[in-house]
């Protein structure tokens, strides 16, 4: 039934569920915060400058030979020429060249007038595929009347045709790559084609459903995804989903041995597993979560569709896994047979040696890795971010080369000008201070020159200078310049006589800006959560306090030697322009989520057998019992990542490489060797204030009664939380679509809503995991945990549907799209 009941769910949803790929959101992810001066500056040039919002094509064209200036004007008259036609592409809706505006020759002609540009406004969405073959026909007829002269199409319509265009077709590679290569894997560990496929049968039913709720609810417009989140969500579900199925399935095998009957060998397994398992899907569910404190859309889009896949996943493999290797029998470990698959839990040779390693010079053995990760952490030294889209590209595109002929032929800085917006109090249409504000900006720091004729906007208040800075607009250097630039226009403003002006400078520099502004505050924030949750999870889990400091201790080493060999191995070896801009934070976040996992895995086990065994021969045991297995989904995981360097592009190749090596570095030398020599080293205080309690005698007949007597209090108060956590989620569910149904009506409530939401999101994720936990504590059957369990998905799937009615109906405005970026050609 369990089975079944995954499989009509997941069907069910993927018929009234949207493509995750129509409801994608490429644009908002890459740009700044609503409330930084470059959105407003775009903003003001969308509104003071009716018509010149559309999206620019720009065509470079450059002659050869001693009549390079003759063939480029020559070449340029017959562009201009066939795109001003009627049957010119729709989407055209003008040209600028000197054909057409004789007075712009000096912005558009190169200073030895061997190069000239076409600026050619292109209407609708870039995201739209028939904008993007609007595109492409430009290309097409800008090649063929572009003689012997050297021709390519760039500019923001260009890049984002060619981002699409080296995307597409990515996602299917990189599923079918990881499909093959966790496959490859598995069949390697369990050495039984049926027991293999278990683990991508399941996380198949995991990542169907976790995108069809993801569509829906990016539909809805209450999360966004993005085609970087999805290739990411993609590799995260595979690794974790296979990491769980081991684990749970190792269990099994070593229930086995004490135990024939199948049933109750996967009870004792998920029982005995599922603190470890849930702990680690709560970090990274938390983990996820913790980016909504960001200011970045980058970051804060990223966290709620991957807490949904995570979350699913657990579901799936504390239900579906169990049920679905129940149903296949004894055939599941076909051809080895049961016994050998009991007998392969009960450790390698090679974990036995490396125990012994570790208890016997512990001192030694972490010393070694310490320095390790010290030599590691030092390639920090070369570190530097990179904010230039088109070099992030690992594939040649069109716009790419475009932008290298107008940064050789033009100038660095007019691959991207600057726009700097003053805004006055007063009528500025016949006023001079304008064109002196010009001058004044000709002459400030690190501008190479002024457009001649500032534009004012419609109110006659808004005045828009083009500005093109002389150095390269991504680098560092120019994103440094943005602030003396406003500053300067300040000044220039009031020396003017325009008193009280609003500065605002816009732009991809100044954009970058600000995208680096919000990430270096939002990083900080992040990684102080991040580590608050995982700490507070660790004492949860150890009931210790000692333990999650150097548990933490040994994440932070691990990332810091991640980011150094990471930054050596893309900028020095490979020669990258820099790490890319969100990639530090993204590797952060999953590096500690996902490598606690293994430190929460040995951990447990190190304080089980401390029930019956001495620190020494503990943390002995629980290496060699876990070694194995964790170090096979290890090395799943790191494989999982490691596709993400398959794809084209520079962030995810950096942040696919630091992933593999991160996780192998956690599973083969962090959780391998560094946390069992300190645990060894610390002995009994290893889990501090808690002091081990073995018992080597037989209870006496009075200890059961009051273990029993404290284990029903306990279970009182946790079946109290659960009815009250079931109270709250259906009030505060209730709360939601009242205050949705009453969102604009007035708009006053919308404030609550957003309470009541997340009351009703906390409330829902305390209701799964108490009743998991109420299930571990009563020791339900599997088939009553999942129905309790999947009861609490129907009040946010109602809410879901709820929203989705209301906009179709109208009694909810649909949420508007994200603005594209329109830099000033």
């Amino acid at each position: 039934m369990v089975v079944v009941f995954w499989v009509l769910i997941a069907g069910l949803l993927a018929g009234v569920a949207p493509a995750l790929e129509s409801v994608e959101d490429n644009a908002s992810a890459n740009l700044p915060p609503a409330a930084s001066d470059s959105m407003k500056a775009r903003d003001l040039v969308r509104a003071q400058l009716p018509g010149q919002d559309a999206t620019p094509a720009i065509i470079v064209v450059r002659g050869e030979g001693a009549d390079a200036a003759a063939s480029a004007g020559e070449a340029v008259a017959r562009i201009t020429s066939v795109l001003s036609e009627s049957t010119r592409p729709d989407r055209v809706a003008s040209v600028i060249s000197t054909v057409t505006a004789p007075d712009a020759a000096a912005e558009l002609v190169s200073r030895d007038r061997g190069a000239q540009l076409v600026i050619v406004p292109m209407t609708g969405s870039p995201s739209e595929e028939s904008f993007q073959n609007a595109v492409d026909e430009v290309r097409a007829l800008a090649s063929e009347r572009a003689g012997p002269t050297e021709v390519a199409v760039t500019g923001p319509a260009g890049i984002a045709t060619d981002t699409v265009k080296v995307f597409s077709g990515g996602d299917k590679v990189l599923l079918l790559a990881t499909i093959l290569l966790v496959l490859v894997i598995l069949l390697a560990i369990y050495r039984s084609p049926l027991m293999a496929l278990v683990p991508l049968l399941a996380v198949g039913v995991a990542m169907r459903v976790s995108e069809t709720v993801g569509a829906l609810l990016a539909d809805a417009g209450i999360i966004t995804v993005s085609s970087q989140t999805a290739s990411i969500m993609t590799v995260l579900l595979f690794g974790v989903g296979t990491d769980y199925a081991l684990i749970i399935t190792a269990r099994y095998r070593e229930a086995l041995l004490d135990e024939p009957d199948r049933s109750r060998a996967m009870r004792t397994a998920v029982h005995q597993t599922a603190e470890s398992v849930l702990a680690s899907a709560s970090t990274i569910v938390l983990a996820m979560f913790a980016l909504l404190v960001a200011a970045s859309p980058a970051l804060r889009g990223f966290g709620p569709y991957l807490a949904l896949g995570v979350a699913v996943m657990a579901l799936v493999a504390f239900t579906f896994i169990p049920a679905l290797i129940l149903l296949l029998g004894k055939g599941v470990f076909w051809p080895g047979g049961v016994d050998k698959a009991a007998e392969r839990s009960r450790g390698a040779g090679v974990w036995h040696r490396i125990a012994a390693l570790v208890v016997r010079a512990p001192v030694r053995v972490a010393s070694a890795v310490i320095v390790l990760l010290l030599v590691l952490s030092a390639g920090l030294i070369g570190y530097q971010e990179s904010f230039n889209t088109l070099s992030g590209f690992r594939a040649a595109t069109e716009s790419e080369r475009g932008q290298q002929l107008i940064q050789e032929e033009f100038g660095p800085g007019e691959i991207a000008p600057s726009t700097v917006v003053i805004r006055s109090q007063d009528d500025l249409r016949s006023s001079p201070a304008p064109a002196a504000i010009a001058a004044a900006l000709a002459d400030a720091d690190d501008v190479g020159r002024v457009a001649e004729r500032p534009r004012l906007g419609a109110d006659g208040r808004t005045v828009f200078y083009d500005v093109v800075l002389d150095l390269d607009p991504y680098s560092s250097e120019a994103l440094d310049a943005i602030a003396p630039l406003k500053e300067a226009a300040q000044a220039a403003a009031e020396a003017a006589g325009v008193q009280d002006a609003t500065v605002f400078i816009g732009g991809e520099t100044a954009q970058n800006a600000d995208i680096r502004s919000a990430l270096d505050r939002d990083t900080t924030f992040i990684v102080l959560l991040v580590l608050a949750i995982v700490t507070a999870v660790l004492i949860l889990l150890l009931r210790s306090l000692l333990a999650p400091l150097y548990l933490v201790a040994t994440l932070i080493l691990s990332f810091l030697a991640t980011l150094g060999a990471t930054t050596f191995f893309t900028l020095t070896v490979l020669g990258d322009d820099g790490i890319g801009n969100r990639v530090t934070a993204y590797i952060f976040v999953f590096l500690v989520a996902l490598g606690v996992d293994y430190n929460i895995f040995i951990m447990s086990r190190f304080k089980q057998e401390l029930r019956s065994l001495p620190p020494a021969e503990a943390i002995s045991a629980a290496l060699t019992r876990t070694g194995g297995v964790v170090s096979s989904a290890g090395l799943i995981l790191a494989a999982t990542f490691a596709v993400l360097m398959t794809q084209p592009i520079r962030e995810l190749f950096q942040f696919g490489f630091a992933m593999a090596f991160g996780i192998l570095l956690d599973t083969f030398l962090i959780r391998s060797l560094l946390v069992p020599a300190i645990v060894r080293l610390l002995g009994d205080h290893a889990l501090w204030p808690a002091r081990p309690t073995r018992s080597t005698t037989p209870s006496t007949p009075a200890a059961p009664d009051a273990q029993d007597v404290e284990a029903s209090v306990r279970t009182a108060r946790l079946l109290r939380a659960f009815t009250w956590i079931a109270v709250i989620e259906a009030c505060t569910w209730a709360g939601l679509l009242i205050g949705m149904y009453f969102k604009y009506v007035p708009e006053t409530t919308e404030l609550g809503v957003r309470i009541f939401g997340a009351l009703h999101g906390a409330a829902f994720i305390v209701y799964v995991l108490l009743t998991v936990l109420v299930a571990i504590r009563l020791r339900w059957r599997l088939g009553r945990t999942t129905f309790l369990a999947l009861m609490a998905a129907i009040p946010p799937f109602m809410t879901v549907a709820f929203e989705i009615w209301a906009r179709r109906t109208g009694r909810l405005p649909r949420p508007a799209a994200a603005p594209q970026l329109t830099p000033s050609p």
